[in-house]
């Protein structure tokens, strides 16, 4: 019996160096857009229209579409979504789309009923995809943090890859120990188990999506069906990101520093709350897989 547990642990070894490996050589590789080689503007300057969803988001909101209206990029558009927030969320969206910086720049739109078979956050975005008038979509959060040339930088990393699909990693703001520790262990989880730097290999089926960056071509996006087809997905960026992967459309993953950033959670006991969700969500809610 202490053979079998010898060589069980000697094959669970190799398998997770073969990873350690892996993203080792692979990691490298995955373009950085804060480097100074992509300080540029896009070819055609295409139009872009940034989709935000929120639900009881009043502590972010107004910063969030702030540093959106502070973009140096001019051709794009902010759409944002009050989904059934009862708290001060539409309210204030209302108050910053009536600054003059948001003037024919910020719209905002109010849901007041889910209809059956949705999810609200897949709803939202698709509610404000069907009045985008962008060439391009980007789909972020409410909570995320963008520094002035995060989408410049990322649109035309995209147009010279000629990708369909880009997802930009997030910084991650973490100021207590127990979110370091969280994070870095979801983190390292992530990696061996999505493979990031395989993402652009059309042979493989890894794929990518971050609800905090997730920049899709507007003819890709309805060719995979819209968020229509995923109504009823828990985790709507990560569903993204396979279809276009499986659809066969070119999709590239990339650093950028800290162009963009979100808390995810506060607490450890916050990042525990959000990881139970999402992993049991990647297992189909299927509790005997778990």
């Amino acid at each position: 019996m202490i053979y079998l547990l010898w060589i069980a642990g000697c094959i669970l070894g190799l398998a997770w160096l073969s990873r350690v490996v892996d993203a080792a050589l692979g990691m490298p590789k995955i373009p950085d857009v804060a480097r100074p080689e992509w300080d540029r503007r896009p070819a055609g300057n295409p139009r872009v229209s940034i989709i935000v969803p929120a639900r009881n988001e009043e502590e972010n909101i107004e910063q969030a579409l702030t540093q959106l209206l502070e973009l140096d990029y001019e051709n794009y558009e902010v759409i944002v979504v009050d989904d059934r927030s009862t708290d001060r969320t539409g309210d204030t969206m209302d108050r910053v789309a009536a600054s003059p910086q948001a003037h024919g720049r910020l719209k905002v739109i109010h849901v007041d009923t889910l209809p059956s078979g949705w999810l609200g956050k897949t709803h939202a975005m698709w509610t404000a995809a069907q009045q985008a008038s962008g060439d391009w979509l980007l789909f972020t959060d409410a909570d995320v943090l963008f520094k002035p040339q995060s989408l410049r930088r990322a649109l035309a990393y995209a147009e010279i890859e000629q990708a369909d699909h880009l997802v930009l990693f997030p910084r991650m703001i973490m100021k207590r120990s127990g979110e370091k520790m969280m994070i870095a262990f979801f983190q390292t989880l992530f990696v061996f188990g999505h493979r990031p730097w395989k993402v652009a290999d059309p042979n493989t089926k890894d794929h990518m999506g971050v609800g905090a960056f997730n920049l899709i071509r507007r003819d890709v996006y309805e060719a995979v069906g819209t968020y229509h087809a995923l109504r009823f997905e828990v985790l709507d960026d990560m569903k993204l990101g396979k279809v276009v992967k499986n659809g066969g459309y070119k999709q590239r993953v990339a650093f950028g520093e800290d162009l963009i950033s979100i808390r995810w959670a506060t607490g450890a006991m916050g990042l525990a709350h959000n990881l139970t969700k999402n992993f049991f969500a990647i297992l189909s809610f299927q509790w005997w897989r778990a």
